[in-house]
C-alpha cells in the first residue's frame, strides 16, 4: 500500500515533482510533518487541511499553497495510473475547496509595513543578541545596508563581490536583470571580516555549506515569537524571544523600509528605485537607460551612515 514517508515527501505515490533551489525539502518535510507515516489511501480532507493550517500557523501562506498544489497533483498522478480504488477522491482537491469557502488566503499579503528610525533603532539593538543564527543575523545586516531581497541576500558569491571596488555584481535578480549593487563603507569593512571565515557563498549553512535558505528567516521567526509552541528541545532566553515591544514586522519588511528611509533623507525617487533594482517602466524605461550607479553608491552611504546614527550594529 502507498504511505506518506519522507522517501516519497514530493514524488508522493510516484510522481516525481521535484523543483530546484531545495523546494523538496521545503515542500515535503511540511507534508511529511503532518501526514507522517499514515497509508495514502487513508489521507482525508481533515489531514490535508490540518497540515495547511501548521504551515499557515508559521506565517508561510505562499508555501502553504505550494505545498497543498504538489500534493493535489502528485494525487491526480497516482490517481492516474490506476493506484487507488476508482471511488476514491483526491483529498488534497477536496482540501483546497474547503479552504477556499474558509476564504483562506494562500498567497502573500502585499506588505505595508515599514519600520520607523525609532523601531530600527530597537531592533539593530535586539539583533546582536537575538535568536536567529549568526549568519541570519548577518543577512539581516546586509539587507539593511543595501535594500537588497533577503533571498539575494542568501544566495551570494564571494565570485561576485569585488571588496576593492566596492560592488556586488548580482546576476540572478528576481526581475531577472543583473545589476550591480553598491556597497556602503559598512558592509566592506564587514565583508573583510567575513570573508576569513566562509568560502564559496558569503551565507553558507553550517550543515550542507550550501546558502541558507531565505524560509529559515521566517520560521526562526516563528519560533522565537512561539517557543511555546515550538517543537520539543528548542529553546530561547528571554533576551532571545522575538521582540514584542514594537508592532510586528519580518525580515522582508525591511527592504521596503530602506526605501522609504531613502525618500525621507531626500533621495530623489528614481535613485531610490535604482537602489532596490526596479526595473522603470514605459516610456521612461525605454528612453532614461542611465543605471544610477554614482547616485545610488552616494545614497546607499549616506543611509548607512543614518542607521549608525542609531546606536545600533551596522
Amino acid at each position: 500500500m502507498l504511505r506518506c514517508s519522507v522517501s516519497c515527501s514530493l514524488d508522493l505515490l510516484g510522481a516525481s515533482i521535484i523543483r530546484p533551489g531545495g523546494v523538496y525539502e521545503t515542500r515535503g518535510d511540511s507534508a511529511v510533518r503532518t501526514l507522517g507515516d499514515r497509508s495514502a489511501a487513508e489521507v482525508r480532507r481533515k489531514h490535508v487541511v490540518e497540515m495547511v493550517k501548521d504551515i499557515l500557523d508559521r506565517g508561510a501562506n505562499v508555501q502553504a499553497g505550494n505545498v497543498l498544489r504538489e500534493l493535489s497533483a502528485a494525487y491526480d498522478y497516482a490517481i492516474g495510473l490506476g493506484k487507488f480504488d476508482d471511488d476514491f477522491a483526491n483529498p488534497a482537491l477536496l482540501a483546497k475547496s474547503s479552504l477556499k469557502q474558509a476564504r483562506v488566503r494562500l498567497t502573500s499579503v502585499r506588505g505595508k509595513r515599514v519600520l520607523s528610525d525609532a523601531e530600527l533603532k530597537e531592533v539593530l539593538a535586539w539583533l546582536p543578541g537575538s535568536g536567529f543564527s549568526v549568519t541570519q543575523k548577518n543577512v539581516i545586516r546586509l539587507t539593511l545596508w543595501t535594500g537588497a531581497r533577503t533571498g539575494e541576500v542568501c544566495k551570494a558569491r564571494w565570485s561576485d563581490v569585488d571588496l576593492d571596488r566596492a560592488v556586488w555584481h548580482m546576476r540572478d535578480s528576481k526581475n531577472g536583470a543583473e545589476r550591480y549593487v553598491q556597497l556602503p563603507s559598512q558592509a566592506v569593512a564587514f565583508l573583510r571580516q567575513l570573508r576569513l571565515t566562509t568560502n564559496t557563498y558569503l551565507f553558507p549553512s553550517s550543515r550542507t555549506g550550501l546558502p541558507i535558505q531565505q524560509k529559515s528567516l521566517t520560521e526562526t521567526k516563528w519560533y522565537l515569537r512561539n517557543s511555546a509552541k515550538a517543537r520539543s528541545g528548542t529553546y530561547f532566553k528571554p533576551g532571545q524571544a522575538w521582540l514584542d515591544s514594537i508592532p510586528d514586522w519580518s525580515p522582508h519588511d525591511l527592504r521596503r523600509t530602506v526605501r522609504t528611509g531613502l525618500s525621507r533623507l531626500g533621495c530623489r525617487n528614481e535613485v531610490a528605485e535604482a537602489v532596490i533594482g526596479h526595473s522603470r517602466k514605459g516610456i521612461e524605461g525605454t528612453y532614461d537607460l542611465h543605471d544610477y550607479e554614482p547616485e545610488c553608491r552616494e545614497w546607499l552611504q549616506k543611509w548607512a551612515d543614518h542607521l549608525e546614527t542609531l546606536d545600533g550594529v551596522c
